[in-house]
């Protein structure tokens, strides 16, 4: 694996990865994966904290680690010090990119902000991951996904779900969401420096980022001025939308097309739902929501998970298997585009990988290097450098 080539589009672009946790290694994974030689520095104790969340064979390749950050080379620097300042230098002046999340104070106190490093690569594309935009008072706060979440209004919708408590999503959305920002933010101004030669700096703020995801559908009623107060989707916020109990299991479904609906009742026995004027249109179903989702509630415990599959599937109405999170690592379709592979560390052993999940007919992504150890690529990323 250690000497296959890349197939990418991005072959042939060099990326700085000064980044950690998951949000920066998200970006810069996707990007390894399209082609792109990734370079991740890491302080010389202990590395990216990411490498000691979960049990792990090596006790420095921690799963999350493990899914984050396969097909970079891995670098131990102190970026304090003089010869880490010089390696870092080295580094930048063949570097395409630099991408980082360090705070941009702590950043020009090293010496390494935006006109220092275009000073040594003039259309350097720079990356830095913030967590609030710098024009702002909560410019120089710290930000977590937790936070994040938090401050958005995401956690709110829970609790405009439930009627309850505010809860955080049992997944590091904020992190993952705006480590997507951050990939096409650095595609964008590789895209740019192609046309133009000129580099640029890009502030991902993860405020700003996440608040923009989230809003899209949630700022509903209070897009045309002036608003009513209705915020969140109504559709997307209802208790009653969740998988749907069946005989013998959960089913996902959703009848779209007024045809779809009508078809859906029927199996069902209830073709007088359909008639009614409070579920007859697009319009009046959005508005009632909340006693639709209860009747398909209903219907749908007449008939086992894979009953409703088979009529549902006939009648070309969206409709898909509840998965477990075990039944997701067998999935028949994941199987057969063999989305889960195993890879075989060589020092860690068998691992489970994901594929990348993007198809290119010309520039397929690939995997071909292991996830590394602290510090593993150190002598040969200096050797490289001509440096000791």
């Amino acid at each position: 694996m250690a000497g296959q080539t890349a197939s990418g589009p991005l072959a042939g672009i060099r990326i700085i990865d000064m980044s950690s946790v998951v949000l920066g290694p998200f970006a810069t994974l996707i990007l390894a994966d399209l082609g792109a030689e990734v370079i991740k520095v890491e302080p010389p104790a202990r590395g990216d904290t990411m490498r000691y969340a979960g049990a792990s064979p090596t006790g420095d390749l921690g799963p999350i680690y493990t899914a984050l950050n396969r097909n970079k080379q891995a670098i131990t620097l102190d970026g304090k010090s003089p010869e880490g300042k010089t390696v870092l230098s080295e580094l930048l002046r063949g570097a395409d990119v630099f991408f980082h999340n360090v705070r941009m104070a702590g950043m020009a106190r090293m010496g390494f902000d935006y006109e220092a490093v275009k000073a040594i690569r003039p259309d350097i594309v720079y990356v830095h991951c913030a967590g609030f935009g710098a024009d702002g008072p909560y410019a120089d706060r710290q930000a977590y996904d937790d936070l994040i979440q938090g401050a958005s209004g995401f956690a709110a919708l829970n609790a405009m779900r439930s009627g309850g408590d505010p809860e955080y999503a049992p997944a590091l959305v904020a992190d993952k969401t705006v480590g997507l920002f951050a990939a096409y933010a650095t595609l964008a101004a590789l895209f740019h420096r192609e046309r133009t030669g000129k580099g640029q700096f890009v502030q991902v703020p993860m405020f700003e980022s996440f608040t923009f995801f989230n809003m899209v559908e949630n700022l509903y009623g209070e897009t045309f001025l002036p608003g009513n107060g209705k915020l969140a989707y109504s559709r997307s916020i209802n208790a009653n939308r969740k998988p749907y109990k069946t005989k013998d299991g959960y089913i996902g479904l959703v009848p779209y097309s007024d045809a779809q609906w009508a078809q859906f009742f029927e199996m069902g026995g209830r073709e007088d739902v359909f008639e009614d004027p409070r579920f007859s249109t697009y319009e009046a179903r959005t508005e009632h929501i909340t006693e639709l989702y209860a009747i398909i509630g209903e219907v749908a415990l007449l008939k086992t998970t894979d009953e409703w599959l088979d009529l549902l599937g006939e009648a070309n109405i969206p409709a898909m298997k509840y998965n477990t999170m075990e039944d997701v690592l067998s999935d028949p379709h994941l199987t057969e585009v063999a989305f889960f592979g195993e890879g075989n560390h060589p020092e860690a052993g068998p691992y489970r990988q994901m594929k990348h999940p993007v198809h290119f007919s010309e520039t397929p992504a690939d995997i071909r290097l292991d996830p590394p150890r602290h510090g593993a690529d150190t002598e040969t990323v200096l050797a490289s450098l001509g440096l000791g």
